[in-house]
Order: structure tokens, then C-alpha cells, then sequence
């Protein structure tokens, strides 16, 4: 697909991805992995004070500030790894499924299709990591 139109483009939050995984442990186990200095170096990058309006620039060069902090449901952030022109927006979500838990990251403002398809890969292999983490804590 070309970059004007496509899989994943929408009209105002230009290319986004969604990728969500239901793990088998509480909301509590998933959201203390994700704030622990664990857990921040697998999604974030590294360690980072996750409060509403609070910048962060990681030793990797990303950068971004804290928009939104709902302690046991969701965090929204400004995102921007090194080298791209504009940061993306970024929203961790903790979903309680019946004695379950779904994770949920979903982005937008990227910057193109060839973001898209990174991003996704990227995401999908943070869900990863973190519940083979998950798995080893229980």
C-alpha cells in the first residue's frame, strides 16, 4: 500500500497500530511489571517517572512527556525514538477479562506504512517479552 491511503490510516491520527494480548494473570501482576524498572526497560526503554506531564529523555535518545497516568488502566504518552521527525502517540492499556488480563499498546501519529509494519512487530514482540516475565514471577 502507498503512503495516502491504506491498511492502518486513518483521516486524523494518520497510521496507528493496535496490538493487544489476553495473559493469564491479574490486572495487579501486569500493571506492577509494567511500572517496575523491568517492565519500563522492556516497553518504554528505560526507566522514566510516570506522572502526568512529566518529560523523559532515555539513554537511547527517545524521548517524549507523560500525558495521561490512570494508575490500574492506562498510560498515554508522547513517543519519539531518535531520528523521527515527529513523536507518535503512545497508550498502554490494562484490561481485567475474567480472571484474565488483556494488554493493550496502541499507537498513532506514525509517520507512514514502513513505521506501521515496524511498530507492530515492535509491539507484539514487548507483549511478548512481557509475559514470558509474567511467567517466571508466578
Amino acid at each position: 500500500m502507498d503512503e495516502r491511503g491504506g491498511v492502518g490510516k486513518t483521516a486524523t491520527a494518520g497510521y496507528q497500530i493496535g496490538v493487544r494480548r489476553t495473559l493469564p494473570y491479574s490486572e495487579e501482576q501486569v500493571w506492577a511489571l509494567l511500572l517496575s524498572p523491568d517492565g519500563l526497560r522492556v516497553w518504554l526503554g528505560g526507566p522514566a517517572e510516570i506522572v502526568p506531564g512529566a518529560p523523559f529523555r532515555l539513554d537511547n535518545g527517545t524521548s517524549g512527556e507523560i500525558r495521561v497516568y490512570k494508575p490500574w488502566s492506562h498510560v498515554r504518552l508522547t513517543w519519539r525514538p531518535t531520528g523521527w521527525p515527529v513523536p507518535s502517540t503512545l497508550q498502554i492499556r490494562v484490561i481485567p477479562a475474567h480472571r484474565k488480563t488483556t494488554l493493550s499498546f496502541h499507537q498513532d501519529g506514525l509517520a507512514g506504512a514502513v513505521e506501521r509494519a515496524a511498530m507492530k512487530a515492535h509491539w507484539e514482540g514487548v507483549i511478548g517479552h512481557l509475559a514470558e516475565m509474567l511467567k517466571r514471577r508466578a
